[in-house]
């Protein structure tokens, strides 16, 4: 399988990591980047990882499918972190980890 039948996944992947990365850069700009550091890491690990697996989805890699589940697991801890946060980044990121995640499951 490779992008054509993993589309949906792929996009799901690429919008994730677009927006945990824009997610990290704007809590860097918060007050308090101490209390948003979880947050942060998190962001940085969830983007990390979504590129990765839209990477070998696209590749038609065998390890394709194990890395989604990986990648689902760390996409609802970012969303569950993010949606401790009130501001905007933060909701539309956890939006995106979870609807990445649920793509992921379907792998």
């Amino acid at each position: 399988m490779g992008y054509h039948e993993n589309k949906k996944c792929i996009e799901a992947c690429l919008k994730c990591a677009a927006l945990c990365n824009h997610c990290a850069a704007s809590c860097l700009q918060e007050a308090d980047t101490k209390m948003m550091a979880t947050c942060i890491q998190l962001d940085m690990e969830c983007a990390a990882l979504c590129y990765a697996a839209a990477q070998l989805m696209s590749l038609g890699s065998s390890k394709a499918a194990a890395l989604c589940k990986i990648c689902a697991e760390l996409c609802e801890a970012c969303a569950n972190e993010c949606s401790k946060h009130s501001n905007i980044h933060c909701k539309e990121c956890a939006d995106a980890c979870r609807e990445c995640a649920a793509e992921c499951k379907k792998m």
